[in-house]
């Protein structure tokens, strides 16, 4: 414990480092279009920290000024048919429980505006959307006409912005000082108290009980639990409504309302002490599991067989890092068509297409993301392919 590092969520100084990456690339999405760039590309250190007093997970050797968000931006999963699925539910339970329809909808970090899209079209909504990475070559329904989109970080210099719908989906991981950002946009809403606040972050509750490697990367500086989330808005200026767990329990959202002062009834969503044991013996369980993919890839290479990973995000970029002979896993495939042609950052695999992968045959493909292997599994065999498939 430093008494000089403050937890950016709660100020609190009893923070516990119990995960440490060394030199990994500091943005997994960016599109890279030469192996000598991919390598080149620059890398950060993690020093991940759990704050004991509200149970925040923070990385605190993380540096903004190496982080790169713009039209090289790769981050879609809307490629999937097993996340449009899950998009287009979600899109459309909010619009039911609250009535979004006719509305006014803000979000916060739209990316490529796939949900701003599905929300304004399912609803007859109009909306705002701030991304710096937006393409708008990429808008895909006839709801766009009624959407504005800013390629911009949203900021306080947008608090002139107001909806009846404020949502941020992924978004809020990628930001340092939270505390601060969840205050500006409480700022923005001002006396709007009925505005509906929707919140989307990956879980940290499972990324520690699952010891799920994977999901740490260095863009993402900001990991939250059940009751980290919770408490945060609660002290921002938010009376929180529902915190819950979605997508096999591997994204964690909040829903809100803007309120006057601080909420204090969230007692039921607070875990307690039972996320501390999961902190201490995580490095112990690290261990174990960077020994199995280890000995996997291991024996895999050295009887010859043909190794792809399937998945180019963030996953794949943790995960090659991590197991000692990431960079001799000779490629990645992924669906998206837009990654296919670029290169790993850091390892520098070439990202293929799944008609490339037919070419190539493999005998393993390691899945990044365990949700998608049903699907995985059918665009192999439609492709003719039966490797033996392990997900994550």
């Amino acid at each position: 414990m430093n008494p000089t590092i403050r937890c950016p969520s709660c100020s609190s100084t009893d923070l516990q480092i119990f995960h440490q990456v060394r030199s990994i690339p500091a943005n997994s999405c960016i599109q890279l279009d030469s192996p000598q760039e991919a390598r080149a590309y620059p890398k950060g250190d993690i020093d991940l920290g759990y704050c004991r007093e509200c149970e925040f997970v923070s990385n605190l050797a993380f540096d903004s000024k190496l982080t790169e968000y713009s039209g090289r931006y790769e981050e879609t999963q809307g490629y999937s048919a097993t996340f449009n699925r899950f998009q287009r539910r979600l899109a459309e339970d909010l619009i039911s429980r609250y009535r979004l329809r006719g509305k006014r909808v803000i979000e916060i970090g739209c990316g490529k505006g796939e949900f701003l899209q599905l929300l304004c079209e399912l609803g007859n909504n109009n909306g705002v959307g701030f991304d710096p990475g937006f393409d708008p070559d990429r808008t895909t329904t006839a709801a766009a006409n009624g959407i504005e989109f800013v390629r911009d970080f949203y900021s306080e210099a947008y608090a002139d912005y107001r909806g009846d719908f404020v949502c941020c989906k992924m978004t809020l991981e990628h930001i340092s000082n939270t505390k601060a950002f969840m205050e500006m946009t409480r700022k923005s809403i001002r006396e709007m108290e009925q505005t509906v606040v929707f919140f989307q972050v990956p879980s940290a509750d499972r990324i520690l009980t699952e010891c799920a490697f994977e999901d740490i990367y260095y863009e993402h500086c900001s990991y939250f639990t059940q009751r980290s989330l919770s408490d945060l808005f609660s002290r921002t200026g938010f009376q929180v409504l529902n915190v819950r767990t979605e997508y096999d329990d591997q994204y964690l959202t909040i829903e809100a309302l803007a309120s006057s002062g601080r909420s204090e009834d969230t007692g039921s969503l607070q875990n307690g002490a039972g996320l501390q044991a999961f902190v201490d013996d995580f490095p112990q369980r690290f261990e174990k599991k960077h020994q199995h993919w280890n000995k996997l890839i291991n024996d895999s290479l050295s009887r010859g067989k043909q190794i792809a990973l399937w998945g180019a995000g963030s996953k794949a970029v943790s995960f090659l890092h991590t197991v000692d002979r990431g960079s001799e896993i000779p490629l990645v495939v992924d669906i998206n068509p837009h990654r296919q042609g670029h290169f790993m950052a850091g390892t520098a695999q070439e990202i293929v297409s799944l008609e490339s992968l037919a070419d190539y045959r493999p005998d393993l493909v390691i899945v990044m993301n365990r949700i998608y292997e049903s699907e995985i599994r059918e665009d192999l065999s439609r492709a003719g392919l039966d490797p033996i498939v392990c997900s994550l």
